[in-house]
């Protein structure tokens, strides 16, 4: 996998396509209201400053009436009305959620479950990516689309579907066990190689035949791991067949206009690898909903990060995101004052040239009616609404000169691995306590308790050129990474992982010889057994704080390694938690062999910042506090500086000229200013 930013086409802005410009809006479904309430949306859009909406995203059915039978006519006149109030669209190819009338006609689109029950209608998505009789009809519907609007003046891009995969990334069908065996036979090109791979000699799983392969349906046991996860590959490869099958017919027939689709990077979509999805698109979109507990801020800000991350440093759309409550929480949490603003801005830190959510105007009926808008339940005369106008207000007016920057690339960073995250939360490992989001957030929160900069990069990304990369739980290490990370610590990086990495190959296969296998002689350790730790224990280190989950009985292999911390107690007292070793070259490899407590991994980072030279931008009053987001273009830097803590802080001995606030200003709860500081 290449690690070459991905092609990059922005939205094509209908008026002064050349002039850098913020995105503002939302999702728009007008087919859900009366042809009354449409004149009163366009006059509040003009309020509160919208200049982009998605359009016709579940409106399949109201679209296609029937196989035969089609209505453009409500469509046409809110282009057309769109246009002439100034607000470009992104327009829905509509195939997310297909009609009655398909599926009544055609019921083998539907998905089937894991233990083989239909997927009824009734909900969304219920279609399955590999039926060629649903992409029939899908190609079908997008053409009809392209060929009646990509020549409207309104439109600004393409929007391919809606949120690909997420309720519909698994079907276990007899059409999804035609394409999965077509996939191995492309992957491995013989059984002998897939038997290989697969360990097939185990539990007598032997293939003779391609036909005795299936998808790895509900089983008596633990699923063969390389199955399984060979499976989940699959069906994140047949999804992405889908987005391009939609993407290139667009591009045939529109070839000017920009295809996109909205990812969905967070805390919990681990099965798409988005990695290789943002070179298929013209630009990067993704929708986040924050999570209200202690760590939402900086999960919200770790997730745009990696947005950034994955769009290479250049502008992305931020889809969605929620102006106060979602509907789906078991508890569904108002935002409280300031939080809108403080998420949108915190999203446009990192990149995004587009702020947009999940809806315009709260809906009366449906599954969603509890989910918050710009428009609430409550009218215009409501806080969330004020809120939304002096945001738009913000965007075109304070902030408008940032639009068209790029993220200025930090000195040190987090390695995000999508391959890992996917092969350490599965069955039968030493612990299915292991959390690989919780790990890498964890280490990038203490980058923020430390005031350091630090971007989130995918590990195809261009990490190579950070001075200081931490890499968590690389579990799954195929040898040319491995070769990758030799030479990043040969070059003098400063290199730093933790237990449980190394440990397997692409098939998932041990690494044998001892722990942690692939960076065994880096590292200048060797592991001959794990010991997980029950829930709730840990155990004390000697240079302070703990480690918990996880423990490593680690023994000291090579030259020039420093054990940095011990553990203080228990069966593994004494033995290594913390080691460093100096690389000829001047880098250095380091290896946490337990989960640190934030103590710990404070103090440990603190240490080798220090060896790599890496330093806070910010005053020391403000380191932890405030978090430091910097935007870039020619001759200014954007600082976006966000508040932390549940209290207010000055901002004090910062460089720049305010574009929001004052200089020396009183930063509120949640609250986020922006300098501009001159470059020479």
């Amino acid at each position: 996998m290449t690690h070459e930013r991905p092609a990059h086409r922005w939205i094509r802005w209908p008026n002064d396509p050349d002039r850098p410009r913020f995105g503002y809006g939302a999702d728009y479904n007008p087919e859900q209201w009366p042809r009354e309430v449409w004149e009163e949306d366009l006059r509040l859009m003009e309020e509160a400053g919208v200049t982009i909406v998605s359009l016709g995203i579940f409106s399949w059915a109201r679209i296609q009436t029937g196989p035969d039978t089609w209505d453009f006519s409500w469509l046409d006149e809110l282009m057309d009305r769109l246009h002439e109030s100034g607000i470009a669209v992104d327009l829905a190819t509509a195939t997310t959620s297909p009609p009655p009338w398909l599926v009544t006609a055609h019921p083998e689109v539907l998905p089937v479950s894991h233990s083989g029950r239909t997927v009824w209608p009734g909900s969304r998505q219920h279609w399955r990516p590999t039926s060629p009789v649903f992409r029939e009809h899908a190609l079908r519907l997008t053409r009809a689309l392209a060929e009646r609007y990509g020549r409207h003046p309104a439109l600004a891009a393409w929007h391919v579907s809606n949120e690909l995969g997420c309720h519909n990334l698994y079907d276990y069908s007899d059409d999804a066990a035609a394409a999965f065996r077509a996939w191995l036979r492309r992957r491995y090109g013989d059984l002998d190689t897939l038997n290989e791979a697969w360990g097939t000699a185990f539990w007598s799983q032997h293939y003779t035949d391609w036909n005795q392969i299936l998808p790895p349906r509900a089983a008596a046991f633990i699923p063969n791991p390389t199955q399984d996860l060979d499976f989940t590959r699959f069906s994140n490869d047949a999804l992405l067949e889908h987005l391009r099958a939609e993407r290139d017919l667009l591009r045939r027939i529109t070839p000017e206009i920009p295809v996109t689709t909205n990812f969905m990077v967070n805390h919990h979509t681990r099965d798409l690898d988005y990695v290789r999805w943002a070179h298929e698109v013209d630009f990067v979109a993704n929708d986040h909903y924050v999570r209200l507990d202690e760590t939402g801020r900086d999960e919200l800000s770790f997730s745009a990060n990696l947005t950034s991350g994955l769009a290479r440093g250049r502008p992305w759309f931020l889809m969605e995101h929620s102006t106060s409550a979602v509907n789906w929480k078991p508890v569904n949490l108002a935002k409280r004052e300031g939080q809108l603003h403080r998420d949108s801005l915190l999203h446009l830190a990192h990149g995004a040239d587009a702020v947009c959510f999940f809806q315009w105007r709260q809906s009366r009926a449906g599954a969603e009616k509890y989910h918050s808008a710009m428009v609430p339940h409550a009218g215009p005369d409501s806080r969330v609404f004020r809120d939304v106008v002096e945001l738009g207000r913000l965007l075109r007016e304070d902030l408008a000169e940032v639009a068209g920057s790029e993220r200025l690339p930090a000195r040190a960073a987090v390695v995000f691995d999508y391959q890992s995250w996917r092969a350490v939360e599965r069955p039968s490992l030493p612990s299915e306590e292991i959390d690989y989001h919780r790990e890498a957030l964890e280490w990038y929160q203490t980058f923020l308790d430390l005031g350091i900069r630090a971007d989130i990069v995918p590990v195809d990304g261009g990490w190579d050129e950070y001075d200081l990369v931490v890499a968590p739980l690389l579990h799954m290490v195929p040898g040319h990474l491995a070769d990758r990370v030799n030479r990043y610590a040969d070059r003098g990086g400063h290199l730093v992982t933790t237990y449980f990495s190394g440990t397997v190959d692409a098939d998932d296969h041990v690494y044998l010889g001892g722990h942690p296998g692939a960076f065994r002689d880096l590292l200048g350790i060797r592991v001959e057994e794990f010991s997980p730790l029950p829930e709730g224990v840990a155990v004390p280190l000697d240079t302070g704080g703990s480690g918990d989950l996880w423990t490593e009985e680690a023994t000291v292999t090579g030259r020039d390694v420093q054990t940095l911390a011990r553990y203080g107690d228990g069966p593994l007292r004494g033995r290594p938690a913390l080691t460093l070793r100096r690389i000829p070259g001047g880098g250095t490899a380091s290896y946490t062999t337990t989960r640190l407590s934030a103590r710990a991994r404070r103090g440990f980072l603190l240490r080798i910042t220090d060896e790599a030279g890496v330093g806070s931008e910010l005053p020391e009053p403000l380191r932890g506090c405030v978090e430091l987001a910097v935007r870039t273009a020619e001759g200014a830097e954007y600082w976006f500086l966000s508040n932390r803590t549940d209290e207010g802080v000055v901002l004090a001995d910062l460089p720049g000229t305010p574009l929001t606030g004052t200089a020396g200003a009183h930063l509120p709860p949640d609250g986020v200013a922006v300098l501009r500081v001159e470059r020479p």
